[in-house]
């Protein structure tokens, strides 16, 4: 074998080598805003389904308020899904 085939195999042997550890960085870092962005999307849900039963009971107990919860209802929703969409994106960026 010739001396510059030894050098080529040895560097590839030593790339590869070395890059396992750095693909196994790469894949916690992305199960990280995963797991971040599943947390944040079951933190709305939980909270918009409270807000949407307590409207629904709240209407049935006063329908002739029916509308101004609605609206309450719709603006508090509004503000969570705000919330929501900013955590996934700080997620998503730090996921990459």
């Amino acid at each position: 074998m010739s001396q510059a085939l030894k050098l080529v195999v040895i560097a590839a042997a030593a790339l590869v080598t070395m890059s396992v550890p750095a693909m196994a960085a790469d894949s916690t870092i992305a199960f990280s805003g995963a797991f971040g962005a599943g947390l944040v999307m079951l933190g709305a849900a939980y909270g918009i389904g409270k807000i949407g039963g307590a409207a629904v009971e709240s209407m049935a107990r006063q329908p002739e308020k029916a509308g101004d919860i609605r609206g309450a209802m719709i603006v508090a929703a509004a503000l969570i899904e705000g919330a929501t969409f900013f955590a996934l994106i700080v997620c998503m960026v730090a996921g990459a």
